[in-house]
């Protein structure tokens, strides 16, 4: 009772997302407890006329990157037993006009009192065959920033340069004149031992 949950409100499918304009919103109410924003999200979500059971998009909150919004959902102090949420939600393509293109769709979800053990529960609604969003890329391609094909090989031969100097030092190393290297051969060691007896080789 009274424990503060994160949920995650998020529509997928619709249009092509244009942050230019107006993506998507949703419209929530619960039976018992409280609606809030979550932490960085008090500009996107507000109760509606200030009922705190309800919970709906403002016009920055319909401007998403991936039609997403955090809130908080308050349980209330005292068991209530079973509560109910509805959900309401749809995405468009920031036109301003009812159209074809449009797609909205509704759920309704119920949890029952109790101790929380501490697992995430999804809830959806649709035929589920919709892909997920893919996640909002911020890089920069490196052909846009004046690199062309030629400087992809050069970092290569750098590379491979590398490389073949790393193996020649090793080789020369291990395989060097000097009788105080500890890492010489066997062979080596067998032909210095010969010297030192005044063997010919």
């Amino acid at each position: 009772a009274g424990v503060v949950y994160t949920l995650r409100v998020q529509l997928i499918g619709g249009p092509d997302i244009d942050t230019a304009s107006h993506t998507g919103g949703f419209s929530m109410r619960v039976s018992a407890g409280t609606l809030s924003a979550a932490d960085g999200f008090e500009s996107m979500v507000q109760n509606w006329e200030d009922d705190s059971a309800t919970l709906t998009h403002t016009d920055a909150g319909s401007k998403t990157e991936d039609r997403s919004w955090l809130i908080v959902w308050t349980a209330p102090s005292t068991d209530e037993g079973v509560v109910t949420f509805w959900l309401a939600g749809n995405s468009v393509n920031g036109d301003l006009a009812n159209s074809g293109l449009d797609r909205w769709n509704r759920l309704a979800a119920s949890v029952d009192g109790g101790e929380d053990d501490g697992r995430t529960r999804t809830v959806f609604s649709g035929d589920g065959g919709i892909e997920p969003p893919a996640p909002v890329s911020h890089g920069v391609d490196i052909h846009l920033m004046g690199a062309g094909l030629w400087a992809h090989w050069l970092g290569l031969l750098g590379f491979a340069a590398v490389i073949i100097v790393l193996l020649f030092c090793g080789l020369f190393l291990r395989y060097g004149f000097s009788r105080h290297y500890a890492g010489r051969s066997n062979l080596l060691r067998l032909r210095i031992k010969h010297l030192r007896r005044g063997d010919q080789l």
